[in-house]
């Protein structure tokens, strides 16, 4: 099978023109092309007047050796590679080791599913509750603003992807096309086959619901086990000297008291089990500070952007709702960017600790809600912003979202700005033609109350640049809410070649929590390679 890449079509094309096109690029007739499939496709709307499709395809050929040798030069025509996904190891008959996984987000569903389908039998762990019990208590904040600490867009079955737009993209380099087999088993859950080859496949909240519960069921099936409401008050772990020396993992204690005795521990907690990241650098795990970001979201009819990006377009069944990527490096030494863009969705409230202020974005598969929705937010660093210690970030998001609480108002409802008067520097008063989709609600204040003045500045900066690349991006009443904080951990678990704590041997440091991942694909894909760590560490 040959992959050809770079094949560019009218977004209207006929039916025919796909094949027609690997004729003519290959130089072979009709006879000889004996099938192909389409393995990704995208689009270039540079010009929204002229939008092109463009396809990469694994084409089947009569004698694909001779075309390969003729077009030896195209580096657009090569052998198509694998990527099947192959087992590292298989637990013999009877094999009664069982690791523990820590968390049931996207990183610790590969990570147990994995396991599981090499016959390691995991227990996992998570402090949440199941999919549709976790629904009904994040609505609760939503509706009624009450929070439930332990069940809430960050914590439960499905982890902070779950409220998300269920994007299934990456930029990260994966040369075993592990991403493949995450978007394989999520099409094996329920996921439309599109994800498989569409350029930017997207889920939205209402199919994972779905796909998490056939996900858990395959892994009990497999003989595994999920305990739901289970939150981990400590890992036991016995060093060799004191503080971060040398160490070995025991077992785990639950809140309850129970004792689970294992050396093999999944750390698959997302990004905001702060009191589980407490107990790990008190436990003398190693522990960094790392690099994140912080600002707002802001939210656009729409409309306004598909008629940005798409010009005439706009609308296109193939094309659906425009997303965008922007980037403004600002006069004092920072730089704003998008963050999390979410076309067709909503703000959501995605605090997990009381009395504290978080805002998210999320959307549905059809993206078909009035506003789209992005972060806007500016990168802050341990050295400059919060140094000296490794949980430092950690307090240093504590405070923006507690000062965006009290902005608020005090009972879950969200600062919000129109970026009209955030621009002039004044605060808002009331709402304009764009109606804020957070719920509780909102309050027209002045978002500079909680935010650094360093990120005010960099936003104020960038909001008309911004505007230069996608028309009406800094209209006045485009509203802003604050404030975004989780947009990646605060801190990175260090760990070595075999995927391993530094210093605490038997612990597996995996996903966004740990600092190894940033969405759900790339999530997906380190428990995949975590497992693969586990289940060789356990037949070593």
């Amino acid at each position: 099978m040959l992959r050809l890449t770079e094949v560019r079509l009218p977004l209207d094309h006929p039916e025919d023109a796909l094949p027609a096109a690997i004729l003519k690029r290959l130089g072979v007739p009709a006879q000889d092309l004996l099938g192909f499939t389409v393995f990704r496709r995208g689009y270039d709307a540079r010009k929204p007047s002229a939008i092109i499709l463009t396809y990469t395809l694994d084409v089947t050929l009569k004698d694909e050796a001779a075309v390969l040798k003729r077009l030896a030069g195209d580096r657009h025509v090569t052998v198509a590679p694998d990527t099947g996904y192959k087992f590292v190891a298989q637990a013999p008959a009877g094999f009664s080791k069982r690791p523990v996984v820590i968390g049931f987000g996207p990183c610790g569903i590969f990570a147990a599913l994995l396991l599981a389908q090499m016959g390691f039998r995991p227990i996992v762990l998570e402090r949440g509750k199941a999919v549709r019990e976790r629904t009904q208590d994040t609505w609760g904040l939503w509706r009624k603003s009450t929070l439930n600490p332990d069940s809430n867009v960050q914590f439960g079955e499905g982890g902070a992807g779950t409220f998300s737009d269920g994007k299934l993209y990456s930029q990260i380099k994966d040369p075993r096309y592990l991403g493949r087999k995450v978007l394989t088993e999520f099409v094996k859950a329920g996921a439309p086959e599109e994800i498989l080859y569409v350029s930017k496949p997207h889920i939205g909240t209402f199919k994972l619901v779905g796909m998490v519960e056939e996900m858990r069921a395959d892994i009990i099936a497999l003989g595994g086990e999920i305990r739901f409401s289970s939150r981990v008050e400590e890992i036991d772990i016995v060093r060799d000297g004191v503080g971060q020396g040398a160490g070995q993992v025991r077992g785990v204690r639950l809140i309850g008291g129970e004792y689970i005795e294992t050396d093999h521990v999944v750390l698959a907690i997302g990004h905001s089990a702060r009191d589980t990241f407490e107990m790990l650098h008190a436990k003398g795990v190693y522990i960094e500070a790392k690099p994140f970001s912080i600002g707002v979201r802001i939210e656009h009819p729409q409309s306004l952007i598909d008629r940005a990006r798409f010009g005439a377009n706009a609308g296109h069944p193939l094309l659906g709702a425009a997303d965008y990527k922007l980037v403004h490096h600002a006069s004092n030494g920072r730089a704003a960017y998008s963050f999390c863009m979410c076309p067709g969705g909503t703000v959501v409230a995605a605090t997990s600790e009381p009395n504290r202020v978080v805002t998210n974005g999320m959307s549905q598969y059809s993206r078909n809600e009035r506003n789209a929705n992005s972060g806007i937010v500016v990168g802050i660093t341990p050295e400059q912003d919060y140094p000296g210690h490794p949980l430092a970030g950690i307090e240093f998001q504590r405070h923006w979202e507690s000062k965006a609480y009290e902005a608020g108002g005090g009972n879950y409802a969200a600062p919000a700005q129109r970026v009209g008067d955030f621009l002039a520097g004044r605060p808002s008063t009331e709402l304009g033609a764009v109606v804020p989709s957070y719920k509780p609600g909102v309050t027209p204040t002045d978002l500079s109350l909680c935010l650094p003045d360093f990120v005010v500045q960099t936003i104020r900066e960038s909001l008309p640049a911004f505007g230069r690349q996608i028309r009406g991006f800094d209209m006045d009443d485009a509203i802003m809410t604050g404030v975004e904080t989780r947009t990646s951990s605060p801190l990175r678990i260090k760990r070595n070649e075999q995927y391993q704590s530094l210093n605490t041997r038997g612990l597996f440091p995996a996903g966004e929590g740990a600092g190894y991942a940033g969405g759900i694909l790339s999530a997906g894909v380190d428990g995949i390679e975590v497992a693969e760590a586990v289940a060789l560490s356990l037949l070593g």
